[in-house]
């Protein structure tokens, strides 16, 4: 008798176990018909591996260009008012009113910063767009102002004693951070940085919209002292001015000036109302001093 094939011996055997018909499941017949499951089982695994390299690869192309992103330097751009203001829309929809010789410079795309920082010289008013997932800074020299939406004004001149943070709406954080003050602002106040002593102090104010009548084009003073007005006027048209009788610097003021009429015609307007008068030294520098001490 001719000994079966072991395949053949297998077969036999699952015939019997599920009584099937033999003639249906013969070796001749079913070792093709395994042989083009195998096939078709190696090439969907084939396929499959050849989806899941690709897919990898896009995955590693991805998380590299994100890494890139991150790491590579924010391109900032820098924005200068000259005479006249200057209106800026930053990325993230935040306007800024420049004030006349002011400096702002930003980055040009907010999206990868947890913070939305951005650097000042001179004077700006702020309306920032509200993202409460990434808080809004202004840094000023020492001074940083930290927001989240809200109107306020910094006035960061380098010829100045002070630097100036007045709040219109909303809430803000005025702090120095190398000394590790802080102090929040709600409206009508103001944080007042003195550059002297090093301190942060804070102030309420009859009307804080009078700090950015600038940004309309004028110069509105409640009461104010004449070392206050003519320290505005000194930032408005670039030039220096000192007054030379100290009791004549605390005498107070009520006016609104148009900054289109020039700082001569101001000038004359004020010496009228205050009794003073002023000339310019050799340097070009403007002197004020109450008329009995004029020469």
């Amino acid at each position: 008798m001719t000994e079966k094939d072991p395949f053949e011996t297998l077969l036999d055997r699952l015939v019997a176990s599920t009584r099937s018909p033999r003639g249906r499941f013969s070796a001749a017949r079913s070792w093709p018909l395994l042989q083009s499951r195998l096939k078709r089982t190696s090439l969907r695994r084939t396929l499959w591996m050849r989806v899941a390299g690709a897919a990898a690869i896009v995955l590693l192309c991805i998380a590299g260009w994100q890494a890139y992103e991150q790491l590579r330097p924010v391109e900032m751009m820098t924005v200068t008012a000259q005479a006249e203001t200057r209106t800026v829309v930053l990325p993230d929809r935040t306007e800024v009113i420049l004030n006349r010789y002011s400096t702002l410079t930003y980055p040009k795309d907010f999206r990868r910063e947890a913070r939305r920082e951005v650097s000042l010289q001179g004077g700006a008013y702020f309306e920032v767009a509200k993202d409460p997932s990434h808080p809004f800074v202004v840094e000023a020299g020492e001074v940083q102002v930290e927001v989240l939406g809200t109107h306020f004004n910094v006035e960061a001149y380098p010829r100045d004693r002070e630097v100036r943070t007045t709040l219109l709406e909303g809430s803000v954080a005025v702090s120095l951070p190398s000394r590790s003050q802080r102090l929040v602002l709600t409206p009508n106040e103001r944080a007042v940085y003195h550059k002297s002593s090093g301190s942060l102090t804070q102030e309420s104010l009859p009307n804080a919209a009078d700090d950015i009548s600038w940004s309309h084009g004028q110069l509105s003073f409640q009461s104010q002292p004449l070392h206050e007005i003519v320290r505005q006027l000194a930032n408005t048209y670039q030039t220096d001015i000192r007054i030379a009788d100290p009791t004549l610097a605390e005498y107070r003021l009520t006016a609104t000036f148009d900054i289109r009429e020039g700082l001569t015609h101001i000038l004359d307007l004020l010496q009228a109302a205050a009794g003073f008068t002023y000339r310019q030294d050799k340097n070009q520098n403007i002197i004020l001093q109450t008329k009995l001490n004029h020469p």
